[in-house]
């Protein structure tokens, strides 16, 4: 598609470039969010399609993967990639190549489900921080429903910080520009930054330095392994996900972003379906609550239309914006965006298909 300078003065802080760190500058602010796709390959290696699928939004400023597991206990829904075998290195770098051939930056949002795992895909009972279940049919999996785990001893945790830092490990070996630590949705590092979730009484439980401890682990492993300006890290402080806030959490948060501001990371980026909703122990919406709290790069993200996502760049609420959807639905939004064109609107029918 024909694009010119003048097509984009309909959005124009999307198109500004961003400095992201000293190793990587972004040619706009438009992230494409992580987005669940489940169509790895046998022994959970991502394909040729996937590659495909990726190369054709390299238009994004930066693309971070769907959530890829770092274990094989990590597993919670069908046919989600994983990072910790040869063969998958070996596909994730096949996608990373074609993304890189088309202009792209790409990023590997490493993924652990904690007690939303499932013995179905993994063979063994859910890890937690403890063994407190959640309830309902796992998405994804007809027939399934969540079980109850079981908690991690205090060295298994240390373990995990372990494999976290090797995942990383082999996304750079993959080709990644980068990782996305997954702390957000209610999965294993937002269930020890949770009081409901986190009833430990180690040093990883406890206060709220402790129930942070295992995050700002996970992050300084990891950061250590690939350097703290690949890394980024998803937070949802808005529990709207697979648990239920407490109050005080909101407190673990704020300090939470306090310490991650001392580390010079790439960027925090929301974990939120809708950043319209405002939250009375937040003070009003995450992406708010994220400025307030992380003096560094924020990707907002939830449900925002790109007049919504330029206003915020422009006023300084966040530094990118994530989005998600509209990327399954247009391969090709970013050209739809410069030229004013209407992009086609989402259809839940469209995740049947890789496109």
């Amino acid at each position: 598609m024909t694009t010119t300078n003048n097509s984009a003065s309909s959005y124009p802080y999307l198109f500004q470039p961003v400095v992201l760190s000293e190793t990587l500058a972004l040619p706009n602010s438009v992230v494409m969010a992580p987005l669940t796709r489940c169509f790895a390959g046998p022994g959970l290696v991502p394909t040729e399609q996937m590659a495909d699928y990726y190369a054709k939004r390299a238009g994004a400023g930066l693309i971070v993967s769907e959530a890829t597991i770092i274990s094989p206990e990590a597993q919670g829904y069908p046919n989600t990639p994983g990072i910790y075998t040869p063969e998958q290195i070996a596909g994730w770098k096949m996608v990373t190549d074609k993304v890189h051939a088309h202009g792209g930056r790409m990023f590997n949002q490493l993924w652990h489900l904690g007690r939303v795992a499932h013995s179905h895909y993994t063979g063994s009972q859910p890890l937690a921080p403890s063994a407190i279940g959640w309830h309902g049919r796992v998405p994804r999996s007809p027939g399934l429903e969540y079980e109850q785990p079981r908690a991690m001893s205090t060295d298994e945790v240390r373990h995990m910080v372990e494999r976290y830092a090797q995942a990383a490990k082999n996304a750079m070996q993959a080709g990644f520009d980068g990782v996305e630590i997954h702390g957000a949705n209610g999965y294993l590092i937002d269930q020890f930054l949770r009081q409901q979730t986190n009833q430990r009484d180690d040093e990883y439980g406890g206060s709220l330095e402790n129930r942070a401890r295992f995050a700002l682990e996970v992050v300084d492993a990891v950061t250590a392994a690939v350097g703290a300006d690949r890394v980024g890290i998803r937070l949802s402080p808005n529990a709207h996900v697979h648990l239920e806030h407490t109050p005080g959490d909101e407190e673990t948060f704020a300090w939470l972003l306090h310490e991650l501001g001392s580390r010079d990371m790439a960027y925090v980026h929301e974990g939120a379906f809708d950043d319209h909703i405002e939250y009375d122990y937040l003070g009003g919406r995450p992406s708010a609550f994220l400025r307030q709290h992380y003096p560094g790069h924020v990707i907002a993200c939830g449900s925002l239309t790109p007049e919504e996502a330029n206003r915020m760049i422009q006023a300084g609420q966040s530094d990118l914006v994530a989005i998600g959807r509209p990327f399954i639905a247009n391969p090709d939004l970013m050209d739809k965006l410069r030229t004013g064109e209407t992009p086609e609107p989402f259809d839940p029918e469209m995740l049947k298909t890789l496109v």
